[in-house]
C-alpha cells in the first residue's frame, strides 16, 4: 500500500512559478512510475507529466518547456516545478503512482490558481 500526499499548490500571478511535492510512503517507491495529473472545473483528469523508475519523462504539449519533472527516491517524493504558469493551467494537480503490477495509487489533489 501507498499513500501519496501533495503539497505546494497556491495562488500564483500568470508567468509565476510553483513547486509541487508529493510524499509517497511504503516500500519499493523507486520501481514507481510517477506521475502528476491535472483536472479543471468540467473538464476530465489529464496527464500532465510522469516519470518513470529509470528517469525517462514525458509532458504533454501544453506544458513542454515550462513544467519540469524529477523524483528523489531517497525521500520517496517526486516534483513537478511549474515555470511561466498560464490561466490554463489552473487546476487540481494529482499525484499518481503506478506499481511494475500495475497498481495504482492517489494523492488527494492539490489546487493550483494562476490569476492576476
Amino acid at each position: 500500500q501507498v499513500q501519496l500526499v501533495e503539497s505546494g499548490g497556491g495562488l500564483v500571478q500568470p508567468g509565476g512559478s510553483l513547486r509541487l511535492s508529493c510524499a509517497a510512503s511504503g516500500r519499493s517507491f523507486s520501481i514507481y512510475t510517477l506521475g502528476w495529473y491535472r483536472q479543471a472545473p468540467g473538464k476530465q483528469r489529464e496527464l500532465v507529466a510522469y516519470i518513470d523508475s529509470g528517469g525517462s519523462a514525458g509532458y504533454i504539449d501544453s506544458v513542454k518547456g515550462r513544467f519540469t519533472i524529477s523524483r528523489d527516491n531517497a525521500k520517496n517524493t517526486v516534483y513537478l516545478q511549474m515555470n511561466s504558469l498560464k490561466p490554463e493551467d489552473t487546476a487540481v494537480y494529482f499525484c499518481n503512482a503506478r506499481s511494475p503490477m500495475s497498481y495504482v495509487y492517489w494523492g488527494q489533489g492539490t489546487q493550483v490558481t494562476v490569476s492576476s
